[in-house]
């Protein structure tokens, strides 16, 4: 299976949950925040995007405008998001929570609708 492909599905699959776990449990919100202020859980936490990311990136770093340019930037995102909690993790803690208290339910809408997008390339449901 192409990488492009394989990714896809993974990341499309993953934000589909994420949104359907969170929608059915939305204390899961306030808990991810909550656990964040606590510093293993913290260095756990971007160790596992440094790594998810940086695989993303050195397998799949490919600019071309169209849907596989979104798997690109996800990994991008979970790299830097990782770096960023690990370097700077007050700071950028402090940043997700205005962040998501601010635009929670749009965030969320998005990565539903990005998923189902990815979804949709990977199986070739409409020709994209």
């Amino acid at each position: 299976m192409e990488r492009s492909i394989f990714l896809a599905k993974f990341w499309g699959w993953y934000l589909i949950i994420f949104f359907v776990i969170l929608s059915f449990n939305p204390k899961r919100i306030k808990q991810i925040f909550t656990d964040l202020k606590d510093e293993k859980f913290l260095i756990i936490s971007s160790f596992v995007s440094i790594i998810v990311g940086l695989l993303n990136v050195l397998f799949h770093n490919i600019w071309e405008a169209n849907w596989k340019l979104i798997i690109t930037l996800i990994g991008w995102a979970s790299l830097y998001m990782g770096l960023s909690l690990f370097i700077f993790p007050k700071r950028t803690v402090a940043a997700l929570e205005y962040i998501n208290i601010k635009l929670v339910q749009v965030i969320y809408t998005l990565l539903f609708f990005l998923g189902l997008f990815l979804l949709t390339a990977a199986y070739n449901i409409i020709s994209i």
